[in-house]
C-alpha cells in the first residue's frame, strides 16, 4: 500500500471511514472568503465519494490520498486530478477539514509529498493548480512551492453571489526537480 511520509504528516489510501472522518470534520472558515460552503451534504454522501475515489483510482485519471498526522489521524486529502497520460499532466487539489488544522503546514508539506510522487513516480511533465483572486494564503503556498502564475481568467467563477477572476498555475517536473536538488544541496 502507497504512503508517503513526510516529516509532520503522511499521505495514504483513503479508506471509507477516513472519508467519513472528513465529512464530519469539515468546517466552514467564516474569516477565509474563499472557504467552501458544503451545503446539502450529508455524512452518507462520504460512501458516494470513497466510491468514486475508487472509480477514478482504477480509471487512472486521479490519484486521491488522505493527509494523516504523523499518530494517524486523517485531517484532509490531496489528489492530482485530471492525468492526461499522453500528455503526462495533471492537475493540482487538496483540502484540510479543520480550521484548527489550517495554516500551519501541513497542506505545504503534503502538496511537497505528492508532487514529489506525481514528477518522480508517475512521470508527470506539468502539474497546474487554480485558485480565486481572494484566496492569498493558497496563492502564497503555490508560489513557495514553485509554481508560476500562468494566466488570469477575469471573473471567471461565480461564487456565493459574486464574480472572481481565476489565477491559473503551473510548474514543470523540470522546475520541481531542480527545487528538489537545491533543497537537499549542503
Amino acid at each position: 500500500m502507497l504512503k508517503l511520509q513526510g516529516e509532520n504528516v503522511y499521505l495514504a489510501a483513503l479508506e471509507r471511514q477516513h472519508c467519513k472522518k472528513l465529512y464530519e470534520d469539515s468546517e466552514y472558515d467564516f474569516g477565509d472568503p474563499a472557504s467552501d460552503i458544503l451545503f446539502g451534504c450529508s455524512i452518507g454522501d462520504s460512501d458516494t465519494w470513497h466510491d468514486e475515489i475508487q472509480k477514478l483510482l482504477k480509471e487512472n485519471v486521479n490519484v486521491r490520498l488522505g493527509i494523516f498526522l504523523n499518530d494517524g489521524t486523517v485531517i484532509g486529502d490531496v489528489a492530482l486530478q485530471g492525468i492526461d497520460d499522453k500528455n503526462r499532466s495533471c492537475d493540482l487539489g487538496m483540502n484540510i477539514a479543520k480550521i484548527e488544522n489550517r495554516c500551519k503546514g501541513y497542506g505545504k508539506e503534503a502538496l511537497a509529498l505528492i508532487l514529489d510522487y506525481g514528477f518522480w513516480n508517475i512521470g508527470m511533465e506539468r502539474v497546474t493548480a487554480n485558485t480565486f483572486e481572494i484566496n492569498i494564503p493558497a496563492q502564497k503556498s503555490l508560489e513557495k512551492l514553485g509554481f508560476v502564475l500562468e494566466g488570469r481568467a477575469r471573473k471567471a467563477v461565480y461564487f456565493r453571489g459574486t464574480r472572481y477572476d481565476r489565477m491559473d498555475y503551473g510548474l514543470l517536473a523540470g522546475e520541481w526537480r531542480e527545487k528538489a536538488y537545491r533543497r537537499r544541496a549542503p
